[in-house]
């Protein structure tokens, strides 16, 4: 199975064009149409335009507009490959909250980065600042990212939840 890979803002995105030297933020407001041809995508990525458009009740260039516009304005950022659960990378997965010391949440966040068994980081609103989505390959490796994160300046707080089983991914 495939996805779609989106950066959204509910239902406007911002986009950046280049007016000579200096890039602008400018809103853009998704149609129906959009969300609906978005919907399939991330149901099947690998859809093909024709059958989009027959979906869609489109025409083939229509859609296929579309997709460029999407894709060119920062809606869509990529297409990816997604395994069966038998298929997928071996290992452990937690969600790992982080408290941070006041004005040192993006000095935390750069260092965080830079961790190669992070594969999301979240700012949130809340008692807590971050939330990576850490993996790796054993429970002992898992242990060292842990210990590593907790020394990390700045850092006064971490929880560790391990992922058990995935009920529901729409990725």
């Amino acid at each position: 199975m495939t996805g779609v890979r989106l950066r959204s803002v509910a239902n406007c995105h911002l986009h950046r064009h280049n007016d000579g030297n200096r890039l602008k933020a400018t809103k853009m407001i998704l149609t129906a149409k959009d969300e609906e041809l978005i919907n399939v995508l991330q149901a099947n990525a690998r859809e093909p335009v024709a059958s989009l458009a027959r979906k869609l009740g489109l025409s083939r260039t229509t859609v296929q507009d579309r997709l460029k516009r999407l894709e060119e304005q920062g809606v869509i950022t990529g297409y990816t490959v997604k395994l069966a659960k038998n298929q997928n990378v071996k290992g452990i997965s937690a969600l790992v909250t982080i408290s941070v010391e006041p004005r040192r949440q993006i000095e935390v966040a750069k260092i965080l980065a830079k961790f190669t068994q992070i594969e999301t980081l979240h700012t949130v609103s809340g008692k807590i600042d971050l939330i990576a989505m850490v993996r790796t390959a054993t429970s002992e490796n898992m242990d060292d990212v842990i210990d590593q994160i907790g020394v990390i300046a700045g850092v006064t707080e971490i929880e560790t939840a391990v992922i058990l089983s995935t009920k529901v991914d729409r990725r």
